[in-house]
């Protein structure tokens, strides 16, 4: 991919970010992710792109937001972005794949709470696995730690591993797991063990990035979330150099339920035998995602550890967006000062 395709994604998730934020701190998520998804697609169909989006916010059906296999870029909305060419250019769409969250913490978004982003990840055409929307084990760690991972092996031992890779004891490892319900025993066992946690509410594409950067003390991510953030987290991690395993799970082995009286683990079993995954299989760095050449943009919509959030006055607004070029391993901070008066009408609708 082009070099100068790292600076148009980040516009978008600018765009994005930007469309959130006059949500942040009025209760209501679903605003908030829909402007956020209005304004990423209106940037995506004015990028010279032949794409596709192969992890989004749901099937078809759900058309509003940035569907799976929804099609995006000039190539398909050449009308939309005609004053972006140049008279008697001919012109060249690059044909990639797309996963998206517009906002990744929704929940924090509309309570005004840290860390809400929004990211994107763009590859070739097949790098990225086509998972549906359901849970995955997830288990995370930076280049240092790479290959000393083993999603078959106990938690403990695997930590034990990796720890031993970094040339720490235990009680210096740093492990971030998501807060939920059902990771409480294994935060007690951990903290018990005197391992320090960092136990995010939202959030693990964010948590995932932070085992990889040279100034976080952040050694591993475990934990179970969302198979559309481990598709987008195992993208980033793959363009910084580190290590990631996963395996998808049903509903009911998440929530302790009946798979017999479980309707949705059990169109979660049948759309994985359509798309050929396996339940519980270990999926590796090369089965989540198959080339070096990501794209990643993220964007602070509230300040957090991985960003700065929007500091805004009037219509002037500054973000900052992280940008990861695989193919380099190069990480570059993006500070930008915007004049929102000056936007494109559509997202200038979404912002004012």
């Amino acid at each position: 991919m082009k070099r100068e395709l790292a600076l148009e994604f980040a516009r978008v998730t600018e765009a994005a970010a930007l469309a959130a934020h006059k949500w942040v701190g009025r209760g209501d998520k679903e605003a908030a992710d829909q402007a956020a998804v209005d304004a990423m697609r209106t940037m995506l169909n004015r990028l010279a792109i032949d794409g596709e989006i192969v992890i989004g916010e749901g099937e078809i059906d759900e058309a509003p937001m940035l569907y799976i296999g929804e099609k995006v870029g000039r190539a398909y909305h050449e009308e939309e972005a005609k004053d972006e060419l140049e008279e008697g250019e001919v012109p060249y769409y690059t044909p990639v794949d797309i996963a998206v969250d517009p906002v990744e913490g929704t929940r924090m978004t509309a309570q005004g709470q840290s860390n809400a982003v929004t990211v994107l990840a763009v590859a070739k055409k097949g790098s990225f696995l086509k998972a549906p929307d359901m849970y995955m084990e997830k288990l995370i760690v930076g280049p240092e730690a790479k290959g000393k991972i083993d999603l078959e092996r106990p938690l403990m031992e695997n930590i034990e591993n990796v720890a031993k890779a970094l040339g720490k004891e235990l009680h210096e490892m740093m492990v971030v797991v998501l807060d939920k319900p059902r990771h409480t025993q294994i935060i007690k066992d951990l903290q018990k063990l005197g391992i320090k946690v960092y136990a995010l509410p939202d959030g693990d594409v964010a948590g995932s990035i932070l085992t990889c950067l040279v100034d976080s003390d952040v050694d591993m991510l475990y934990g179970i979330g969302g198979a559309p953030e481990g598709v987008i987290s195992a993208a980033v991690i793959r363009a910084l150099g580190g290590d990631m395993q996963a395996r998808l799970k049903l509903r009911n082995e998440v929530k302790g339920v009946s798979l017999e009286n479980d309707k949705i683990s059990n169109f979660e079993k049948s759309r994985c035998e359509e798309m050929g995954l396996k339940v519980g299989e270990i999926l590796r760095m090369d089965d989540l995602v198959k080339d070096d050449e990501v794209i990643f943009s993220a964007t602070g919509i509230t300040g957090g550890d991985l960003l700065t959030g929007i500091y805004r006055r009037g219509m002037i607004a500054k973000t900052q967006t992280l940008v990861v070029r695989g193919s380099s391993k190069t990480v570059r901070y993006i500070n930008s000062v915007h004049n929102l008066e000056y936007k494109d009408p559509k997202i200038l609708h979404l912002v004012k």
